[in-house]
């Protein structure tokens, strides 16, 4: 059975830290900034650990080497 490829969508969005939890970036702050609110650019700064309900799918499916 040949190797099961990792989604490249995913290898670009998701990451893992140290103890193998996924992270990823907040959407929206790409263009278009003068439209969204100061909060809501301010509260997408950086990065965030995924929910713990998409864990698994994002593992399994996405991410099939870390499952």
């Amino acid at each position: 059975m040949p190797k099961m490829k990792t989604k490249s969508a995913a290898k670009k969005r998701i990451w893992f830290t140290g103890s193998g939890k996924p992270k990823h970036a907040f959407a929206g702050k790409r263009h278009n900034l003068t439209k969204r609110t100061k909060d809501m650019k301010r509260g997408a700064r950086g990065t965030t650990l995924i929910s713990k309900a998409d864990v698994k799918h994002v593992k399994k499916y996405f991410l099939p080497g870390r499952a």
